[in-house]
């Protein structure tokens, strides 16, 4: 058995959206968490919230289309889109039956999460975000830019890995990088230029202007964010984040103030890798809570591994 199966323990499950099979794991019982990962990520990430919050809470950890362990079909087959991507979440909650859903969403899963949560309000109850976007932006780092580029971004994310290995760096703070099994874990089902594929289209899906295939889904999520200003919201964010800067936290605090926040000045983009022991107990604590925070919590910082 490969070393970073034993980070990931849970029983597969899977279920049909589209004639697409998509694997997800649902652990525990009691008021559901929706766990939605980003790119170049997978539900291994949710490891520590799914074993440290299963004994409370039923936890569903999705792996998008073309991620993880769910079907990898070809651009032909799949569009590999926000708006699609929305569509297959909606689908999955309405399969499982899902109701007063806290939405937990990192990266890209973010756009999804809060596309579904638009699209079925009266299903979610609360929101944790992290390191994440739910709005146009024009802000997009030079990398990511150049792995958007017709021949060089194609060779460079599904040839080489590029966009996935250099995350294992760069998406964290810790100095001594991440431990080999949990690089191995993140990396596992991406093992060929095939199982990239969605790898590629999450960075060409990012809209950076209104002529852009996704800028009009993407939109209409940010015109529809006030509806969910009285429901209970938290943030964790990895301050050390070069993709998700705080200006992002910042657009986030400006739509729903009474927030609380939890910042890592010792963290980057995979905030989980970094802290996960000071996010799931304040995350639980969160989630005990009735009301939406009043004020900001800042942790103390600790050093970095």
């Amino acid at each position: 058995m490969a070393a970073w199966r034993r980070l990931y323990p849970f029983a597969s499950r899977e279920l049909l959206i589209d004639g697409l099979r998509c694997h997800y794991v649902d652990e525990g019982r009691g008021r559901p968490l929706l766990l939605v990962h980003g790119n170049p990520t997978w539900s291994f990430y949710w490891r520590s919230l799914l074993n440290g919050l299963s004994d409370a809470y039923r936890l569903v950890a999705p792996d998008q289309i073309g991620c993880g362990l769910s079907e990898k079909p070809p651009r032909s087959r799949y569009p590999y889109t926000l708006r699609r991507r929305i569509n297959d979440l909606c689908r999955l909650i309405e399969q499982l039956d899902l109701n007063s859903i806290t939405l937990v969403a990192h990266d890209w899963g973010g756009a999804v999460g809060m596309g579904a949560a638009v699209e079925m309000p009266e299903r979610f109850e609360r929101f944790v975000l992290m390191n994440t976007a739910a709005f146009p932006a024009q802000r997009c780092p030079w990398r990511i830019r150049v792995c958007r580029t017709p021949l060089l971004g194609p060779l460079a994310v599904q040839g080489l890995n590029l966009f996935a290995r250099a995350a294992l760096v760069m998406a964290t703070a810790r100095r001594a990088g991440l431990p080999p099994d949990v690089r191995d874990g993140l990396l596992a089902p991406y093992d060929s230029w095939r199982h990239r594929a969605a790898i590629y289209h999450f960075v060409r899906d990012i809209p950076l202007s209104p002529r852009h295939e996704s800028y009009a889904a993407l939109a209409r999520i940010a015109s529809r964010l006030r509806q969910f200003e009285n429901r209970p919201f938290c943030f964790f964010w990895g301050m050390r984040d070069w993709c998700f800067t705080p200006w992002f936290l910042d657009q986030w605090l400006a739509r729903f103030p009474r927030a609380v926040v939890h910042r890592f000045d010792d963290a980057g983009h995979y905030v989980l890798e970094d802290a996960s022991e000071r996010v799931v107990p304040a995350l639980r604590a969160f989630l005990q809570s009735e009301q939406p925070g009043n004020a900001a919590i800042e942790p103390k910082p600790a050093a970095s591994p």
